[in-house]
């Protein structure tokens, strides 16, 4: 039977932005960018606070921008539905609301997001601009497993909504960006949740799909984009249904899914029962009530409730139930620290009528131009300006010169455009310097405007990952300026591309052996301080020609067949591509 797809849109191209303006109409509190679709609370400078940001994908709401607002955040940067917002809305983002006291960004754990965010974020810090950045990213899912999600980590769901409802209350209580930051980390640690799909969704735009799902099926574990579950399972009371759920979050019997510290009898917890899109409220109501029941005949104290729809998968029939696992005695926080923060005021479209202060059953937009602005300005001249710029174009040529092979491995072991990718990049690297935007006499603006092409021109994943090492070793140049170093040598080179690569590991979980760029690149960087150019170089060819012999654990090579790629004994084109970088640095002339 086909799932039949009836939206009622003016068109579905412009169906974001037409729903960012009617969230603009319905809340004069907030105003939104619609070039870069944000929408977001005007800062008071007066009170200046920790900024809080969230944001992804559309297709969630009322996540996230229906929680712009006091208590909550200060603003939402909206992606297409299902896509991430790009780097540009993200800084854009930053740009319209951080302060002085610094801006913590809180959003869901999906690759795409951990890389534009991370990327922006690095790219406020390496512009010198107002207030540090931190971003966090939430994983609650309990569904994927330790193994299958050792690279990924957990994806974020409805408890994002609670992290960052605590720390934006954190904030309005005056305090630091360290402090905020701590606290969030430590509710999102804290926090577990699992989904229940009655049917996939449907993409307003895309053509009428099959039903995945037999009339008395159900599936468990499925993600907010229609990702599988775990399982289908015949569709249950209710009653069992829940019980079930429940379970997968507190059992700590299950190695591979015992994410949360449960004691069992005497724990503490706040509810959230979320609506993934096409519900009824008499269900919701119901659900509320079955997870109440279960948690008291677990002896599992329930300390507030939260019902509603707080995140959605569009027009899923579906729901998901969130466990927050308040603090016992003796631990870094109060319970009824973290209940006062979930308490304090909030007010926004999409935050649901909440019981403050009760435990369960006790009666009781318009755009506005800002004008953008730069980081102080520092210079750092390179040790020799001809050499410099000698060495980046020789690396451009190299990477260019390489396109065919690299082409033709990642057609064996990838997708089959790294080649075109770094071209295009290299390209783009070589035009600037053709253009006069790549001078060679301040090495921060310059790594800077490589970090700003290959974002641009490289796109996907590659250019996210080359464009935030390159932010980081702008960030660490700009560093070495305020500490006294007026020209590049071998060991402020050394230490920005060690510290550049500490950041790029703050936004991947590939690391050596991982069969990816970062074998050579962290080869290379270790060897540098000690070996020097020449040498370090051929330790990233070694590393290079070892994903000979390595299987694939992220990257699009982990779902190739990894025997057959032993067999054909070809090596992972993106750190390939680093050994052809580093050889063009070292004088390799193309």
């Amino acid at each position: 039977m086909a799932h039949a797809p009836k939206h009622l849109v003016n068109d579905p191209a412009t169906l974001v932005v037409d729903s960012l303006k009617g969230l603009a109409v319905l809340n004069p509190e907030v105003k939104l960018d619609e070039t870069h679709r944000v929408i977001y609370k005007p800062t008071d400078q007066s009170k200046p606070r920790v900024s809080l940001l969230s944001g992804g994908g559309s297709g969630h709401e009322p996540a996230h921008a229906a929680f712009v607002g006091p208590g909550l955040l200060d603003a939402a940067i909206c992606g297409n539905v299902f896509a991430s917002p790009n780097v540009a809305q993200i800084r854009r983002g930053l740009e319209l609301v951080a302060t002085d006291k610094g801006s913590l960004v809180v959003v869901m754990n999906y690759t795409g997001d951990a890389l534009h965010f991370g990327l922006a974020a690095e790219q406020h810090r390496s512009a010198g601009k107002k207030g540090d950045v931190r971003v966090l990213m939430v994983g609650d899912d309990v569904a994927v497993g330790r193994e299958q999600g050792a690279i990924v980590g957990r994806r974020g769901l409805a408890g994002t909504v609670l992290v960052y409802k605590v720390a934006s209350a954190l904030s309005d209580k005056g305090k630091d960006l360290d402090e905020v930051e701590k606290v969030a980390k430590y509710v999102s640690g804290r926090v577990g949740t699992i989904g229940i799909g009655l049917e996939h969704c449907h993409v307003p735009g895309t053509r009428a799909s099959e039903a995945h799902l037999a009339e008395n099926e159900l599936e468990l574990g499925m993600g907010i984009h229609n990702e599988p579950g775990t399982s289908k399972l015949p569709l249950p009371q209710i009653s069992v249904l829940v019980g079930d759920m429940l379970s997968r979050i507190i059992d700590t019997t299950d190695k591979d899914r015992a994410f949360l510290p449960f004691h069992g009898e005497g724990d503490e917890v706040v509810l959230l029962v979320n609506n993934l899109g096409a519900i009824s409220e008499l269900e919701l109501s119901g659900i509320t009530n079955e997870a109440a029941r279960w948690l008291a005949e677990k002896k599992i104290k329930l300390r507030r409730v939260l019902a509603g729809t707080y995140m959605t998968s569009l027009s899923m029939p579906g729901f998901s139930l969130t466990l927050l696992l308040l603090p016992r005695s003796g631990d870094a926080y109060s319970s009824s620290e973290i209940l006062s923060l979930l308490d304090a005021p909030a007010s926004a479209p999409g935050w649901s009528w909440t019981a403050v202060g009760k435990e369960p059953g006790v009666l009781g937009a318009k755009e506005e131009a800002v004008v953008e602005t730069k980081g102080k300005e520092v210079d750092l001249a390179p040790a020799d300006s001809k050499a410099f710029l000698d060495a980046i174009t020789r690396a451009c040529k190299a990477l260019i010169a390489a396109e065919p092979e690299l082409t033709q491995q990642d057609q064996i072991a990838g997708d089959g455009d790294a080649g075109l990718t770094l071209e295009a990049g290299s390209k783009g690297v070589l035009k600037a310097i053709a253009d006069g935007r790549l001078k060679g006499k301040n090495v921060i603006e310059d790594i800077g405007t490589i970090a700003a092409v290959v974002e641009d021109d490289m796109g996907g994943t590659s250019g996210a990952l080359y464009s935030i090492f390159f932010a980081g070793i702008g960030t660490a140049l700009r560093e070495a300026a305020a500490s006294g170093a007026t020209s590049t040598t071998p060991e402020v080179w050394s230490k920005a591309a060690a510290s550049a690569l500490t950041t790029l590991y703050k936004y991947t979980r590939a690391r050596p052996p991982s069969r990816t760029l970062v074998d050579p690149l962290e080869a290379f960087i270790t060897s540098l301080p000690n070996k020097g150019l020449n040498a370090s170089a051929e330790d990233a060819l070694a590393a290079a020609e070892k994903t000979k012999e390595l299987v694939a654990k992220a990257g699009r090579g982990a779902y190739v067949n990894q025997e057959e790629l032993k067999k054909r004994e070809v090596p992972d084109p993106g750190a390939w591509g680093i050994w052809r970088i580093v050889d063009g640095l070292r004088g390799f002339e193309a």
